[in-house]
């Protein structure tokens, strides 16, 4: 594909700049560089995605005819460059992201109706309600019982690393409608209403030590919790193919627009920090060769992204190539926070629990080293959950050997 940009492109490049200029506000700013795992509060995130919304920017991958931009590819690459360059709040929320390609595809005129417009306005805010105690990478084994009773399921059991389940509103979820010789013939995709009553929300706290605001993982518990089958997505017991269809878009993000922004900061680190010789990091030839190596992996991931990108726009599913993806991607960002915290040295060292404190007023008490220094060893560790989830490295490397090598 041709990658210079027409006077069309760079004036649009413009106009997402100037946007940002003013939509990203100085709050918001703040707290996206003090933040351990890459998010604001919701609070934060609700009002960055409904300025977008106001903009008609929010949905770039979905269909004109359901509010998507209908962007060209250079321009879809220009706005998620240009965003993670600014550092500014992820819009892959599992609403947009996950969530609303699955009812496009497979829901009832009704769900669309219902759904659509809310993910797309931000008005109701969604988790994913895949994986179980006993059933992680291997999905195929999950056990959260729905029961048929009349015109409602019933479900028991529970859900686990349930990303901001604290927050939401609805969660999709995969649930065990039957006990089939193939498994994933007995599952089935539910939407469900998190008011509803037998539904217990249990923070499981990482090592960082989040403030609030940044708790981000849960386990999610059902007693008895009674979901109309009018939430059921598609048919009964051909959840899996709901399933396999969305992983396609949780693993076919792209990955380089973010990672050019993580890759920056490592620079401006290094730029400033002395190496243990005495000179700069970025004068240490040792650290250079790693940072330029990864550079050139970022840029060849761009490219690909580039190309995979434009040919779904050209109706082309992703299929097989979101893991190829996904595995790229994640080991990208793991290998980037290992330069930012060799770069970080010893002052990524003093654990600083709540990195928002400053911020809100709530202490004025110093701490060491610069402003950077105290999310770089956080982000070393919340990155090093990018080869388990949305299928492991090794769950990627089966698929492509499978689906793309025939073996």
């Amino acid at each position: 594909m041709d990658l210079d940009f027409s006077q069309e492109d760079l004036a649009f490049r413009d106009e997402v700049r100037a946007f940002i200029a003013t939509a990203y506000d100085d709050d918001m700013r703040a707290h996206m560089a003090q933040s351990k795992n890459g998010h604001i509060n919701k609070q934060g995130q609700v009002r960055w995605l409904k300025r977008l919304h106001e903009k008609g920017w929010i949905a770039p991958d979905w269909p004109v005819e359901y509010g998507g931009t209908g962007w060209t590819p250079a321009q879809k690459y220009i706005f998620e460059m240009e965003m993670a360059l600014a550092g500014a709040p992820s819009t892959q929320t599992m609403g947009l992201r996950m969530c609303a390609p699955v009812i496009m595809a497979f829901g009832t005129d009704a769900q669309k109706k219902e759904h659509l417009p809310k993910i797309l306005a931000t008005d109701i805010w969604w988790c994913q309600g895949y994986s179980e105690p006993g059933a992680g990478s291997d999905l195929a084994s999950l056990s959260l019982k729905a029961e048929r009773d009349g015109d409602h399921y019933v479900l028991n059991g529970s859900k686990i690393w349930t990303t901001y389940a604290q927050w939401a509103d609805w969660m999709f979820c995969l649930v065990r409608t039957s006990n089939e010789e193939i498994r994933q013939k007995g599952i089935s995709f539910l939407l469900l209403d998190m008011k509803t009553p037998g539904i217990t929300i249990v923070p499981l706290p990482t090592l960082d030590g989040p403030a609030e605001g940044e708790q981000e993982i849960n386990q999610v518990f059902f007693e008895n919790v009674r979901v109309p089958v009018a939430n059921l997505v598609g048919k009964e017991g051909e959840g899996w193919t709901c399933a396999k269809y969305l992983l396609q878009f949780e693993r076919g993000n792209a990955y380089a627009p973010g990672l050019t922004n993580m890759l920056a900061k490592v620079k401006k680190i290094a730029s400033v920090e002395p190496s243990d010789g005495g000179r700069r990091m970025m004068d240490d030839p040792d650290f250079r060769k790693k940072l330029s190596e990864l550079q050139i992996k970022v840029e060849a991931l761009n490219a690909t992204e580039l190309r995979m990108f434009a040919a779904r726009t050209a109706g082309e599913a992703m299929g097989a190539s979101s893991s190829m993806l996904k595995l790229e991607g994640s080991q990208a960002q793991q290998a980037v926070t290992e330069l930012a915290l060799e770069a970080a040295g010893i002052y990524a060292q003093p654990f600083v629990q709540d990195t928002w404190a400053e911020i809100e007023g709530r202490t004025n008490t110093p701490r060491a080293g610069p402003d950077y220094a105290a999310t770089v060893a956080p982000h070393y560790f919340n990155y090093r959950k990018t080869s388990i989830y949305a299928g492991s490295n090794e769950i990627q490397h089966n698929i492509m050997a499978k689906m793309v090598l025939g073996l």
